[in-house]
C-alpha cells in the first residue's frame, strides 16, 4: 500500500478538523485517490496542484494555513479554558500527525503512486512539524487566534452579519505617516493599554479629511496584530447588528477594534440608539474584549439644522444634549486638524525624499503650494497626491 493510500485513510479518519475536508485542497486530493487509471489520475493530479499554486505553490504552507484556520471544538475549547476530555485531545494529536504527513507530501510520491512518465507539475514542500506548531499556537491563542481570525487583521460585515476577511487589508504601518505624531500616540496608547488588561477608551478620530484619521486606526490595528489585536469594519447603516458581532466575539481570547469609519447621523436615526446603548456598555451590546474606534469630519455626531433647532419641541434642550450626548459617550477624543503651511511642506519634504525625488527645494514647495491652493486645501492627502503626480 503507497504513503499516498495511507494517508488517505488517515483523512478520512479525521473527526476533530473533519471541517478542513471542506477545502478545496483536500477535495482535489480525495478526487486524486479515488481516480483510477493513468489519465483520470493526471487529471485529478494537476487539479490538486491547480490549488497548490492558487495558495503560493508550497503544500506545507496551505496545509498550515487551512489548518491553523480551522475553528473546531478543540480549538473552541482551548480559548474559552474549558475542560477537554482526553478522548478529544488524544484525536487531535493522532489527526496532526496525520496532517503533518499530507504537508510532507511531494511531487515525486505522487509520481511513484501513479507509476506515469509523463511531465507532472511539481510544487514546494518543507520540513516542518505541523502538530508542534499547532500545539505552539495554542500555548499562544490570546495572540494568535483561531479560526478565520487567525490569519487574517481586518474584517467587515457581509449584508446578512456575518464577519469576513478583509481580502485586500491595508497594509499600512505607523512609520509610513509624517506628523500627526502626537495625535497618533493617544491612540496608539490606548490600544495598547486595552491589549495589557488597563482601562482603556472607546476613541473619536475627528477633524479635516485626508488627515490620517481611518489610516491610523489601520495601521495600529497592522502594529498590534502579533499581540492579538483585530479590527471589525462596522458601516454605519449596519450598527444594528452590533449585538450580533458583540456575541460572537465576547468568548474570543483576541482583543477587537469596532471600526466605524466616516460616522454622522440625521436627526431620527435608529442605529444612534444602537451605537449610544453600546458606548454605554450595555450588557446586550458591549462585549469585554471590544472597544470602538470611530473617526468623523465633525465633533458632534448628529447633524442639525437651524430650523430643526427652533422646532415646536416643549423640550427641545433636552434632545439638543441627547444630541450632543453621543460624542461625549467616547472616551477618547482626538483632534486631527488640517495642517498648516509649515507641517504641510514638512509631509511634502519627507514624502519626495522617500520617494526618490530630486527637486529644488524652493520650486518643491512653491509647486505643492499652488498643487493645495487648486484643490482648495491642505491636508495628508493633498501632499500624497502631489508626490504621486511628481512620480
Amino acid at each position: 500500500m503507497s504513503c499516498i493510500k495511507d494517508i488517505y485513510k488517515g483523512l478520512c479518519s479525521l473527526a476533530v478538523f473533519r471541517g478542513v475536508l471542506e477545502k478545496p485542497l483536500f477535495k482535489r486530493f480525495f478526487e486524486y485517490s479515488r481516480a483510477e487509471g493513468e489519465t483520470e489520475k493526471l487529471l485529478s493530479y494537476s487539479a490538486f496542484v491547480s490549488e497548490i499554486y492558487e495558495g503560493g505553490a508550497s503544500l506545507t504552507s496551505c496545509v498550515r494555513h487551512i489548518v491553523f484556520e480551522d475553528e473546531n471544538v478543540y480549538v473552541r475549547s482551548v480559548g474559552n479554558m474549558a475542560k477537554i476530555s482526553k478522548s478529544v485531545s488524544d484525536a487531535v494529536s493522532h489527526e496532526l500527525d496525520i496532517l503533518s504527513q499530507f504537508a510532507a507530501l511531494g511531487a515525486d510520491d505522487f509520481a511513484k503512486d501513479m507509476e506515469s512518465s509523463s511531465f507532472l507539475p511539481s510544487f514546494e514542500v518543507e520540513k516542518a512539524d505541523i502538530r508542534a506548531e499547532y500545539e505552539s499556537r495554542l500555548g499562544n491563542i490570546g495572540k494568535y487566534g483561531y479560526g478565520i481570525f487567525a490569519t487574517s487583521a481586518m474584517f467587515s460585515l457581509s449584508d446578512d452579519g456575518a464577519i469576513e476577511p478583509i481580502a485586500s487589508a491595508d497594509r499600512i504601518s505607523l512609520d509610513s505617516f509624517v506628523g500627526y505624531k502626537e495625535e497618533r500616540n493617544k491612540v496608539l496608547n490606548n490600544t495598547a493599554a486595552f491589549l495589557e488588561g488597563r482601562p482603556a477608551a472607546n476613541v473619536l478620530l475627528y477633524g479635516d479629511a485626508g488627515t490620517g484619521k481611518s489610516s491610523t486606526v489601520k495601521a495600529v490595528t497592522n502594529h498590534f496584530f502579533d499581540r492579538g489585536l483585530r479590527l471589525i469594519e462596522v458601516r454605519k447603516n449596519q450598527l444594528l447588528l452590533l449585538p450580533k458581532v458583540m456575541g460572537e466575539i465576547s468568548g474570543n481570547p483576541l482583543k477587537f477594534i469596532i471600526f466605524i469609519d466616516d460616522l454622522s447621523f440625521a436627526q431620527n436615526d435608529d442605529n444612534f440608539s444602537m451605537l449610544k446603548a453600546t458606548l454605554e456598555g450595555s450588557a446586550s451590546a458591549k462585549a469585554k474584549n471590544a472597544v470602538i474606534y470611530a473617526t468623523s469630519n465633525r465633533r458632534h455626531i448628529v447633524r442639525e439644522t437651524f430650523s430643526e433647532r427652533d422646532g415646536d419641541e416643549l423640550h427641545r434642550n433636552d434632545t439638543v444634549q441627547e444630541n450632543l450626548s453621543l460624542s461625549e459617550r467616547f472616551g477618547l477624543t482626538v483632534l486631527f486638524a488640517k495642517p498648516e503651511k509649515k507641517l504641510y511642506l514638512e509631509i511634502i519634504h519627507e514624502l519626495a525624499e522617500r520617494n526618490g525625488i530630486k527637486v529644488e527645494s524652493e520650486i518643491l514647495e512653491r509647486d505643492a503650494e499652488a498643487f493645495a491652493l487648486k484643490r482648495g486645501y491642505r491636508s495628508a492627502r493633498c501632499a500624497e497626491q502631489f508626490i504621486e503626480s511628481l512620480m
